[in-house]
């Protein structure tokens, strides 16, 4: 299980654009290897662009670099790249969740290598006619695997050449079209040493067999292009043959690498700098009974008393960060149906020790940050009902709407943009403050503990009530929806400059709108917003806000039909195959753009098209990948309707894939029909080419993916997210040990606290100390589960396997580690 996340924050100091206005139009792209899975907005007219955005994926393949690319977008629209920064896979952890400064580096060809070979050598003894013994090599290409996709295509071949100080004799395998996972399977033979009568030209005599030593076989691989360019270089392999002269046949898979071409490139100071801040984490899961001791200990937390003093709350605070804990934590309590009880709980004891009404939950504490989590799980389809239609409305008019004169283009009419902007804040101010109907259940019940807890708290106060739950459902949930509508499934993409503008205005309105303060003009340090804002002084939009704010905090306050009309939950452009629902109709690929809503599955030419296809959830049944052999093409996917009526699509790459896939698993989890078994590969020539059975109708040979909960926020593996929390206890080890110092300094010493104490919230040492014990003892038996699964593991792994290939540093470095384990035990 493999968990990144990254913020793209800021870059610096990049070279000039070679034009008279010497800005760029920048933007940055988070690639596994060399496939683009994230790309931030662009930022114009900037050599030093922030971005401050943040991205998280599980990583669905195994990768070498983690890199990011920035690009320059010219006046054309053409995208240039500037620079690089490519972090190996086993350096993650050095940069772990801290801010570090990466030189750019230069991009070409030779350094973008992915993928790894297959090869077998055999170093064969011949005895010629007169006695005489000589040397051949045998070099047999076998396959490649995860080649880079070049323009669009790979169409790879091999050359392998037998190289020596002298000496230079290369042969070429057949070009494979139209994949990235070729199958050569060639043998090419070269003769390494020769008696010394044998005097071909071109060839050389080597009787010293220390020669050989200085001789080496290289395998470049290349993709066969059209272009008047050349074929372009994939990567290289170099193995000298002084390694065979121990065994004469060595078989094994090996990382492509970079070619060393002696070029001196320009200094990376030239290129300036990005900084990010990686968060990279890698779990084995265990089954379930081995979490049972530790997890029972954190759903316990709820009715611990005092809060403090539960497993859940000490996660938050030996954490470096209060978001680390909150992620699995919330997901663990949302799986077992404990959310509320819990965030109830810190709410309470957070309010309890607030002095100010109006700081209240205004801090990065647990609580804020729980209920954030817990609105970006529970709200996702309560945000598409309400925002997306005025949404994708502001993105497709681009409607003027800059209200700063000193920001207003030629042509513009301030008074003209003012009217475009108040027209949209109204619209969104309303469809938000009649929704309360539509707001998920277990925000509403948050939301009401919230309020009751201020309410008890500063009575004397009669707004606090709503500025507890304002300051989370406009500050937290719907300003930021606005603001950025990619990050919360709204828009496929990042808005365009002028709609990002746009959306912002909107943002910092509604924001304030919300926040119920008594002089909202105040709010605003930019003097055209505090003058915008005098449309909205009326007594009307707070009576408004109240009303909506009462709604969704009040305990019954709702039925519970279910919503009619449907609800979008994920859309964008993909590539399908032609299903053949026409007799004689082409089975070929075609661009279109999909939509998948709780009620169907589509897709059309183009967005807001008339749909072309319309599959019912219904009738899904079933959604799994497709093998890469079936069309020459990555990252497919297969809808199975009924009647066998497969719909075969290629999504843009492995994190999309995996998105849509998941997805739509879980929106027809609920079908009667599902199927138990599937074929992997298609039907094509007549016959299935997984299991080879002729029949178009034969049942599937693999089993489905298991199955997963219908309701599709809450798709939510416990065991993972206790291995997760887990992980953080294990990291923050020594901080739960100085919580222990701290509790049995309080118990026995009632004066002033150490300063290194003072951190913790320690309410009542003896129940806190309990806790610690039983986390540490948890934690303690999970990490030898852990160490007794890698010394097996180490057993059964061979290095020079395709699972860990010849060059794979990770594994390098596991087996050092684990070998200096093996020595400290003996």
């Amino acid at each position: 299980m493999l968990y990144e996340r990254e913020e793209a924050g800021e870059a610096k100091n990049l070279p000039t654009y070679p034009g008279p206005n010497k800005m760029r139009d920048c933007y940055c792209t988070v690639n596994l290897d060399q496939e683009e899975v994230f790309r931030t907005k662009i930022v114009e007219k900037s050599l030093c662009p922030f971005y401050g955005e943040d991205f998280y994926c599980e990583i669905p393949r195994t990768f070498r670099h983690l890199s990011f690319y920035i690009f320059d977008r010219d006046v054309f629209r053409r995208d240039s790249i500037i620079g690089k920064v490519a972090i190996q896979k086993e350096d993650l952890q050095k940069y772990h969740n801290r801010d570090t400064w990466f030189q750019l580096q230069h991009v070409d060809a030779d350094s973008e290598v992915q993928g790894k070979v297959h090869l077998e050598l055999r170093l064969s003894e011949v005895i010629t006619d007169t006695g005489v013994v000589c040397h051949k090599l045998a070099t047999r290409v076998l396959e490649c695997q995860g080649l880079p996709i070049v323009n669009g295509q790979c169409d790879p071949y091999a050359t392998v050449t037998l190289a020596g100080p002298s000496r230079s004799e290369a042969k070429k395998t057949k070009v494979k079209k139209k994949t990235n996972n070729p199958h050569f399977d060639e043998v090419f033979y070269f003769e390494v040493t020769r008696p010394s009568s044998y005097n071909k030209k071109s060839h050389f005599d080597i009787e010293d067999v220390d020669e050989v030593d200085k001789m080496e076989i290289r395998v470049d691989l290349w993709n066969a292009s059209n272009l008047k360019f050349g074929d372009e270089f994939l990567g290289e392999l170099r193995l000298p043959l002084k390694f065979l002269r121990q065994s004469s046949s060595y078989e094994a898979w090996y990382f492509l690498q970079p070619r060393d071409n002696g070029n001196k490139s320009l200094k990376p100071d030239d290129l300036g700098s990005l900084r990010l801040n990686v968060v990279y984490t890698e779990d084995h899961v265990f089954s379930s009974d081995y979490y049972s001791p530790l997890r029972d200990v954190l759903l316990k937390s709820a009715d611990v008393e005092p809060v403090s003093a539960s497993a859940a709350h000490i996660l938050g605070e030996v954490c470096r960060e209060k978001q680390e804990a909150a992620i699995p934590l919330v997901r663990l309590f949302l799986h077992y149906g404990r959310i509320v009880p819990f965030i109830s709980a810190i709410a309470n004891a957070e309010v309890k020790r607030t002095q100010d009404p109006n700081t209240i939950f205004r801090g990065n504490s647990l609580t804020s940050k729980c209920i954030d989590e817990t609105m970006k799980l529970a709200g996702m389809h309560y945000l598409q009902v309400t925002l997306k239609p005025i949404i994708d409305e502001i993105c497709q008019g681009h409607k003027p709407c800059e209200i700063d004169p000193v920001k207003l283009k030629d042509g513009e009419n301030l008074e003209n943009n003012r009217e475009n902007l108040r027209q949209y804040v109204d619209r969104i101010f309303t469809v938000i403050t009649k929704s309360g109907v539509s707001c998920p259940t277990v925000m509403c019940d948050i939301f009401f503990s919230l309020r009751e807890s201020a309410a008890k708290r500063f009575q004397g106060d009669l707004d606090v009530r709503y500025t507890a739950v304002s300051s989370f459902i406009f500050l937290r949930f719907f300003a930021p929806a606005i603001l950025s509508p990619n990050l919360f499934q709204l828009t496929p993409h990042h808005p365009d400059p002028q709609t990002s503008r746009t959306l912002t205005l909107i943002s910092k309105t509604i924001q304030t709108l919300g926040s119920l303060s008594k002089s909202k003009s105040a709010n605003f340090k930019e003097s055209y917003m505090a003058t915008f804002y005098d449309y909205f002084n009326e007594q009307k939009y707070a009576d408004a806000v109240k009303n909506f704010l009462d709604l969704i905090s009040s305990s019954g306050r709702r039925d519970h039909k279910s919503i009619e009309q449907p609800i979008l939950l994920k859309e964008g452009f993909m590539i399908k195959r032609a299903q053949g629902r026409k007799r004689f109709g082409m089975k070929n690929f075609k661009k279109r753009w999909f939509r998948l809503t709780n009620h169907e599955f589509t897709y059309q030419k183009s967005k807001g098209d008339h749909p072309l296809c319309s599959i019912p959830i219904e009738n899904i049944l079933a959604v799994e990948r497709l093998e890469e052999e079936s069309f020459k093409m990555k990252n497919m996917f297969q809808v199975i309707q009924p009647e066998r009526r497969v719909l075969y699509i290629q999504a843009n790459n492995c994190v999309e894939a995996k998105d849509w896939i998941d997805i739509l698993t879980k929106v027809s989890q609920c079908n009667k029909k599902r199927l138990t078994v599937y074929h992997p590969s298609a039907y094509l020539n007549g016959h299935w080419l997984c299991c080879k059975a002729t029949a178009d109708n034969t049942p599937g040979c693999t089993p489905c993916t298991g199955g997963l909960p219908a309701n599709i926020q809450l798709d939510i593996d416990g065991d993972r997210e206790t291995e997760r929390i887990y992980s953080l206890f294990n990291l923050y080890m020594p901080k739960l040990e100085k919580m222990q110092e701290a509790c049995g300094s309080k118990s026995v010493y009632d004066g002033p606290e150490e300063e290194e104490y003072s951190t913790f919230i320690i309410d009542d040492p003896k129940e806190t100390y309990k806790t610690l014990k039983l986390i540490i003892e948890g934690v303690g038996n999970l990490e030898q589960e852990h160490a007794q699964y890698k010394r097996d593991k180490f057993k059964k792994t061979k290095y020079g396997s395709q699972e860990h290939p010849i060059g794979d540093k990770s594994f390098q470095t596991y087996i050092r580690q684990q070998s200096e384990i093996s020595a400290h035990s003996i």
